[in-house]
């Protein structure tokens, strides 16, 4: 469930997305507030593991869990002894094709993902929002940053053709449909609080488990 760009540059000594280091700030912005009462979050995906570093030491009012495909977790793991913090978990093995929920003592009370829905089948979106509903609690936080289509229609030509060549790499994969996203929702328990525009035609989406 890595991002497309959680392949690692040979310039770094870190597994490294640009994207990453571009969306992180204006994310943030999203986070800060719709996070602000959420004590223990797993972000799904976690890739590179840039993002876990940079949000954990901002939000230190919650535990930060991180999760992907083990083939993903040593890099995580470096990120994480480099620009380490106290409320960082390391990955747990979490594969959306397979994976039961993930096993805490404390219940998770807010998820996050980014770069997810546009990569992975449609059929695994739809376990994820399946596995979130049921897992989290009433005024639970689902977050879910990435690029969405609006009635059917690219809301850019870059998202057109980023949207092409995610499905010449994957049929399966490709840019979903915010009214379909928002419905899959619905049917799981969970109500649209903020679509947010982001950068470089992306959005932020947060659901309030209902």
């Amino acid at each position: 469930m890595a991002s497309a760009a959680s392949a690692p540059d040979m310039q770094h000594q870190l597994p490294f997305s640009q994207a990453c280091e571009n969306n992180q700030a204006a994310i943030f912005e999203v986070l800060k507030t719709a996070l602000v009462h959420s004590r223990r979050l797993l972000e799904i995906g976690s890739g590179t593991g840039q993002h876990s570093v940079y949000f954990a030491p901002r939000l230190p009012q919650l535990i930060w869990q991180t999760s992907d495909l083990a083939e993903n977790h040593a890099g995580i793991r470096a990120w994480h002894a480099a620009h380490g913090s106290a409320n960082l978990r390391a990955p747990l093995e979490f594969d959306l094709a397979s994976s039961p929920w993930p096993d805490s003592v404390t219940a998770f009370d807010a998820v996050f993902t980014s770069n997810t829905c546009h990569i992975v089948a449609w059929p695994l979106v739809q376990r994820m929002f399946e596995l979130t509903g049921a897992h989290l609690p009433e005024g639970g936080v689902f977050a879910i940053y990435g690029p969405f289509n609006y009635g059917g229609r690219f809301t850019s030509e870059s998202n057109r053709a980023f949207d092409a060549w995610l499905r010449e790499r994957d049929p399966a994969s490709g840019i979903r449909d915010f009214e379909a996203i928002t419905t899959l929702a619905q049917e799981h328990g969970m109500q649209l609080q903020l679509d947010q525009a982001m950068p470089a035609n992306n959005r932020t989406l947060v659901f309030h488990k209902l």
